[in-house]
Parts: structure tokens; C-alpha cells; sequence
């Protein structure tokens, strides 16, 4: 009977740490960072508010429970409801450029001066920190063993620090050879990034120990996305490379067919397709089981922030400000709007809208078009 019991917690505990259609808790969504949603997107997107904060947004936002969380350039982290009126704000000691993540009510959030804090989502209360030796610039993301949760977060101090998520008591530390950049994805008991140092990492959780080291490029700027034991990165030198986890190998690289300019998004993931946009100003869709080119959309300007792949479209922004609304399937517009402002923070998709963050400061919120008729 206790078997019975311990079997079905672990089983509601994952269940309830799902990412569903009404929670974006990490930039990617989900642990394995695919950039993919259950939700759908707008059938006619309008754009329903906009929340003014003290400066440039460039951390992408999560929500989870009806509360947005973003922070800005001026360091102050806001709490805002699904209505666009504030809760709360935090105001922290340097910039905010990394993503939050939102995981068991509480926002883990890191910011320039090297700083991770832990706060109630509820009321912004902060509830520890922890410091790092140099500038956090990636997302973190959580995972549990047994009944112990853990977060990870990557440094400029070239460190992946794994924290008691209750306590922010540190369990181990990583060094790799330079600046992480990104955030590390996580699947099974198995974390992956990608650094300056231009490899590949593959840690063992529990430990912290190197499994895997793979010489990928000069340097990886992008967070992987991680499916079964396979991981999926964009580099700096214009290549998207195919890994396998278990092996180390390399099963395929893609490369823009007229430019090499870096990929600074993240991968999406779908099926059998892989959805980056990059500097070139083109969103790539790619064989996931080849790397061979399936279609490509010219998106007029260069692209710093990750897709988003709802169903069978993709949603995708730019640093002209351009929104747009792709077919997965041939990569046709279907939608889109102009924000007029450079947009490097990647969207957030939950209870049938999504929320970008903009350079001028604004936090906007999408839906459908408000019914008419009789």
C-alpha cells in the first residue's frame, strides 16, 4: 500500500509540474526548452493591453496562475494579472535581462549584478538569494529528485550552480570553460548547455559530474532544446547542429544556404520539424530526422528571439518590431501586426493569448477579436 501511495504522489507531483495551456513557467515552456505549446493561438489576434514599465524589456516573460512576471532593464521585476494591472514589483540591484521561471508558486529570477532570487509569486515577496560571481543572463529551470527540488542557473562566472529550490542552498557547481550565456535544458537526469566556450555539456543531475563534452562551434549564445536523446542547438557560426546525448555524436548539421550569420534563438520543436529564425533576418524550418530545409520565411529583419510552435503555426517576432503568425506546414504568413520596436525577448503563449515585451518599455497582451453582432 505504501508503494502504492509513494507511486501515485510521484505520479500527481508531475502532473501537477506539467506545463499546460494556461502556464508558460520558463521562456521555452517547458523543461526540455521545445518552445511548444497545447494552447492555441488567437484565430484573429488584437492586441487587448499594454502594461508601461520603468524600462527596456529584453528578459521574455512567463505566467502561471493568472500572474505574468517580467523584469526590465532598470532591475525591477513586476507581477502583473492577466487584466494588465499590476500585483507587485520588485525592484533589484542591476538589470534584469535574464527570464524568470516560475515553478511551485515561487519565481526564481537572476540579474546582472549575478544575483538569483526566489520570490513569492503571489505577492513578490522574496524568500532567498544566492550569488553567483558574475552576470546571470539565462533563464533558470528546476528539477526534482525524489522529494528535494533543485533549480539550476548558468553565470559569467563560466559556472551551472544547482540550488536547494526551498533553501537557494547551493548543491554543486559546474565550471565550464567560459561565459554561459543561455539556460540549461533538462531531461531525465540530465542537464544540457551550450556555452561560450563553444561545447556542448552534458551533466549528470544528481552529481553535477561531466557526462558528455561536444565541440560544437565558437560559441553557443542559445539554449538548446532537448527531445528523447537528442539535442538541438544553434551556434554562433550559423550552423544548427543535431546531437546525440547518449553517444556525443554529431548526426547532423544545417547551415543557411546564402549566410552564416549566428543563430541567438532557441530551436522549437514539432513532430518532425524544427522551427529557429536567425540573424540572416530568415525563420528556418528544418527536417528533425535529416537537418535537410523544408521552407524558409524572409522576416525583413534580424531575429534574436526564439519561435513559438501552437499546433500548426508558429509565432515569431523580430527586431524591427514585426509580429507574425506562420503556417508550420509551408511557412505562409497568416497574421501579423507591427509593434514598431525592437523585440529581442521571446513570447509567452498561455490561456488562449500571448504577451511580448517590447524595447520601449511596453509589456503587450494579444487575443481574439471581440465578438460582434446582434
Amino acid at each position: 500500500m505504501k508503494l502504492i501511495i509513494s507511486i501515485f504522489g510521484l505520479f500527481l507531483s508531475s502532473c501537477l509540474l506539467a506545463q499546460t495551456k494556461d502556464c508558460w513557467p520558463s521562456f521555452r515552456g517547458g523543461q526540455q526548452l521545445q518552445g511548444v505549446t497545447a494552447d492555441r493561438l488567437p484565430a484573429q489576434p488584437r492586441l487587448l493591453w499594454t502594461f508601461q514599465a520603468e524600462d527596456d524589456i529584453k528578459a521574455s516573460p512567463v505566467v502561471c496562475n493568472g500572474i505574468l512576471v517580467v523584469g526590465s532593464v532598470n532591475g525591477c521585476l513586476y507581477g502583473v494579472n492577466m487584466e494588465g494591472k499590476q500585483l507587485w514589483s520588485l525592484q533589484t540591484e542591476n538589470a534584469i535581462e535574464a527570464p524568470a521561471l516560475i515553478f511551485e508558486a515561487t519565481v526564481f529570477v537572476g540579474n546582472m549584478d549575478g544575483t538569483l532570487l526566489a520570490l513569492d509569486l503571489y505577492t513578490g515577496r522574496e524568500l532567498w538569494s544566492y550569488q553567483t560571481d558574475n552576470q546571470i543572463m539565462g533563464a533558470p529551470n528546476w528539477w526534482i529528485q525524489g522529494s528535494e527540488a533543485r533549480v539550476i542557473v548558468g553565470s559569467y562566472d563560466y559556472s551551472l550552480h544547482c540550488l536547494d529550490a526551498k533553501t537557494g542552498k547551493l548543491k554543486w557547481k559546474y565550471e565550464s570553460d567560459n561565459y554561459i550565456n543561455s539556460a540549461a535544458a533538462i531531461i531525465s537526469d540530465k542537464a544540457v548547455f551550450g556555452g561560450c566556450d563553444g561545447f556542448l555539456h552534458i551533466i549528470n543531475m544528481p552529481t553535477g559530474m561531466l557526462e558528455k563534452k561536444v565541440d560544437v562551434a565558437t560559441y553557443i549564445a542559445g539554449s538548446a532544446a532537448v527531445e528523447g536523446n537528442k539535442a538541438y542547438v544553434g551556434d554562433y557560426d550559423g550552423r544548427l547542429s543535431c546531437i546525440d546525448i547518449a553517444t556525443g555524436e554529431l548526426d547532423w548539421q544545417f547551415e543557411g544556404p546564402e549566410y552564416n550569420l549566428p543563430f541567438i534563438a532557441s530551436p522549437s520543436l514539432q513532430g518532425n520539424r524544427i522551427v529557429i529564425g536567425s540573424r540572416d533576418k530568415n525563420i528556418y524550418c528544418i527536417d528533425k530526422r535529416t537537418g535537410e530545409l523544408i521552407w524558409r520565411h524572409r522576416s525583413g529583419s534580424r531575429i534574436d528571439a526564439s519561435s513559438v510552435i501552437a499546433g500548426g503555426k508558429v509565432l515569431a517576432v523580430n527586431m524591427r518590431g514585426d509580429v507574425e503568425i506562420l503556417s508550420l506546414e509551408d511557412g505562409t504568413v497568416m497574421w501579423s501586426y507591427e509593434l514598431g520596436v525592437p523585440i529581442s525577448a521571446t513570447p509567452a503563449c498561455a490561456s488562449g493569448r500571448f504577451f511580448i515585451g517590447g524595447s520601449d518599455g511596453k509589456f503587450y497582451c494579444f487575443g481574439d477579436q471581440l465578438k460582434t453582432g446582434n
